[in-house]
């Protein structure tokens, strides 16, 4: 994985960075209006809130380099999940929106090794709240 400033949490930042700047393309091309991104309290954080036609979605964005480990999309576990519908808790709470539905979406960026071109899944309704 690339580092910037020599620290390899710095690079994975910047990587996160852009696989949530494409994702951000990636939604607004297809109609989504985003709201929040990296929406962060000390209790949790969401990567992405957009409006999806009136549905208030909450949007994981997860990246890896290369396909070694997986899939990015594999990363979202149970523990993974917990957090961003605890987050999306807050987040109603604090910004009392007026949408009347939610739902919470991933998208997946897997960068190629080779600098060649991402990679991007988006799984719309990915879970629910149980």
């Amino acid at each position: 994985m690339p580092t910037v400033s020599g620290s390899p949490s710095a690079g994975r930042a910047a990587v996160g960075s852009r696989a949530e700047d494409l994702a951000t393309s990636l939604l607004e091309a297809r109609g989504y209006r985003i709201i929040e991104r990296n929406w962060r309290r000390p209790e949790g954080e969401l990567d992405l809130v957009a409006d999806d036609r009136g549905i208030l979605v909450f949007v994981e964005v997860r990246s890896r380099t290369g396909e070694e480990r997986g899939h990015p999309l594999e990363t979202v576990n149970a523990r993974k999940r917990a957090r961003v519908v605890r987050a999306a808790r807050l987040y109603l709470e604090a910004a009392q929106p007026t949408a009347t539905a939610f739902r919470f979406d991933v998208v997946g960026v897997t960068f190629a090794a080779d600098g060649g071109q991402p990679a991007i899944t988006h799984l719309e309704d990915a879970f629910r709240v149980a």
